[in-house]
């Protein structure tokens, strides 16, 4: 089952440009099915509860995205994770943009 986060009403700010995703060896992660390159972009989420540091992975091209850049995020993605008695959650999202226009403060 895919988890997916509603960002309608969430205010998504790049605070990081992206960068490469990487293996332990520091080689660019591949997508396994597919081979595209991913990336890391990591963001601030802004709602009426506050605010929450995450970084989103993308891959095929590098996300035109810079810092300071209101985002428009498709189809994020939450995925919860457990490794040698560590836990989380990954984000993955289809893809991010700059958001234009008069939506772009919202």
């Amino acid at each position: 089952m895919k988890l997916y986060v509603d960002t309608t009403s969430k205010q998504v700010t790049a605070s990081k440009d992206p960068e490469p995703k990487q293996d332990q060896n520091g080689n660019q992660k591949s997508e396994k099915n597919t081979g595209r390159l991913m990336w890391s972009t990591q963001v601030f989420v802004l709602d009426e509860n506050g605010g929450e540091v995450i970084t989103i992975t993308t891959a095929g091209e590098k996300p035109d995205v810079k810092v300071g850049d209101f985002l428009a995020v498709e189809q994020l993605e939450a995925i919860p994770w457990a490794t040698n008695g560590r836990n989380g959650v990954a984000f993955r999202a289809v893809s991010l943009k700059p958001k234009t226009g008069s939506s772009a403060g919202k």
